[in-house]
């Protein structure tokens, strides 16, 4: 294949952020200012496109494979597709950001949940469907552990928050209204909510507090915790418009009544608060007689192409798919090698060709060959490596995130232990991947991180097995 063919599938590969409109906050929009602010639901549908402003997180907004994704995406989506709008998507670097984009004319909807306030609905019309939250306790669960199901059963516990975070303001309120007693620990340095509730998981601490929505999505990974027991009195919020634009408003709370968008609602919820994102437990099966997978004949063929192992692209796709080939995400992600539908679309190839596990394992080592191509002045061969899984399983904007951040803060961005893995799982912080040096936003970098390790592991105890000494 020519550079220049490989050149444009790479881009092609890049989080569409790059072409979809993931705009950072202060960004000028097209016309000018005033035509934006005055923008109805008439104009946008002159205009044929739709800008949404939300922010980055787990929950709303995040580029995973390349795919956006997330459940405030993926329902302001299917509001734009219904009126054959294009979505460009905005983010604000904070909450605080996403009402004075909104009314600066940068963007038409907040599509991130609002809380209901007296004074802002004087400034913003409400609209969609009104959800509910509050903060709750993520607390292990199973193993013969009795969850508290009651605040008053915290007086006496040892409950771990980042300082300065409403969890932290409500325990200390909380507290008070119990008359003390709950042990507040404060976070070491840059440990987020997440890195917390992953820490509940593990045993590392008994007891955090996290919004629910974000406590639920956990528990999507963390089967072993409880979530359902409530700190806080429930808010009501819902995306906002300018109050000038009334016929916007009107047209989202029509689409947000109707069955189709109560079926989108049901569906999304499903995908992110509730179906499992750890599909396989990982192992390392048994090897009988040098035989790892019913297709190491395609592993051996295809992995020759890229100059690897064959055993390491079947430690790859045994994380992917325990060699399912009828296996799909909750992403998306299908058959050996776990291909999502942008690149199979990038490549050319049709969905429904993905359950052949030669065209499906031939994809995934393109895809692994373009990403090694864009990785190519890291000169070392065994850092190459690890730098390509990671890019498969995060995209490869999220590692160049991630490089950049190594660079910037002095650790070597061609380096991957205690280097830049280290800033792969920090992009799950505000604090980083709302830096200037991050293009890509938002990443769940524990899995990122966790995918890399395993891999390489696996692949070490196949050569183990198999008799053969690691390549890398």
């Amino acid at each position: 294949m020519k550079k220049t063919d490989t050149c444009a599938l790479l881009l092609c590969l890049l989080p569409v952020i790059m072409c979809a409109g993931g705009c950072r906050a202060g960004e000028k929009p097209h016309g000018g200012d005033n035509e934006r602010v005055a923008a109805d639901f008439p104009q946008i549908m002159e205009k044929g496109y739709l800008t949404a402003v939300t922010l980055y997180s787990s929950t709303s907004y995040f580029l995973y494979r390349t795919e956006p994704m997330g459940y405030e995406y993926e329902l302001i989506n299917d509001f734009a597709a219904s009126h054959g709008l294009k979505l460009i998507i905005k983010v604000a670097e904070d909450s605080s950001h996403l009402i004075e984009m909104l009314q600066n004319g940068e963007a038409d909807v907040v599509a991130y949940p609002i809380v209901y306030n007296q004074e802002l609905k004087r400034e913003v019309a409400y609209c969609g469907r009104l959800s509910t939250s509050t903060q709750t306790l993520v607390q292990p669960a199973g193993d013969g552990v009795k969850p508290l199901t009651d605040v008053t059963q915290l007086i006496g516990k040892d409950v771990y928050v980042g300082r300065g975070t409403p969890y932290y303001d409500r325990l200390v309120n909380l507290d008070k209204e119990l008359g003390g007693g709950i042990r507040i620990h404060e976070a070491e340095g840059d440990t987020g909510v997440e890195d917390l509730i992953e820490m509940v998981s593990a045993r590392k601490i008994p007891y955090t507090v996290s919004d629910d929505r974000t406590a639920r999505l956990n528990r999507t990974y963390y089967r072993n915790l409880d979530v359902s027991l409530d700190i806080s009195f429930r808010q009501r919020s819902s995306w906002v418009v300018r109050r000038n634009s009334p016929r916007l408003s009107a047209a989202i709370n029509r689409w947000a009544s109707g069955r189709a968008a109560d079926d989108s609602f049901k569906a999304s919820a499903k995908r992110y608060f509730v179906m499992s994102k750890k599909i396989l437990e990982l192992s390392m099966p048994e090897i009988k007689k040098g035989h790892i997978s019913p297709y190491d004949s395609l592993f051996r063929q295809h992995a020759a192409t890229l100059g690897w192992d064959w055993r390491l692209l079947a430690a790859l796709a045994y994380q992917e798919s325990h060699f399912r080939n009828t296996v799909t995400s909750w992403a998306g992600a299908s058959g050996v090698m776990g291909i999502m539908p942008s690149t199979a679309r990038t490549l050319r190839i049709p969905i429904d060709h993905l359950t052949d596990p030669e065209v499906n394992i031939r994809a995934g080592v393109e895809v692994l060959r373009l990403f090694r191509e864009g990785l190519s002045e890291i000169t070392d061969t065994t850092e190459l490596v690890r730098f390509t899984l990671a890019a498969y399983n995060a995209g490869i904007g999220h590692v160049y995130d991630a490089r950049r951040l190594a660079a910037k803060y002095g650790k070597d961005p061609s380096v991957w232990n205690n280097n830049v893995d280290s800033f792969i799982l920090l992009k799950q912080e505000p604090a980083f991947y709302n830096d200037a040096s991050c293009r890509y936003g938002y990443l769940r970098g524990r899995e990122t991180f966790n995918y890399v390790r395993e891999i390489l592991g696996r692949y070490e105890y196949y050569c183990r097995q198999t008799q053969q000494s690691p390549s890398i």
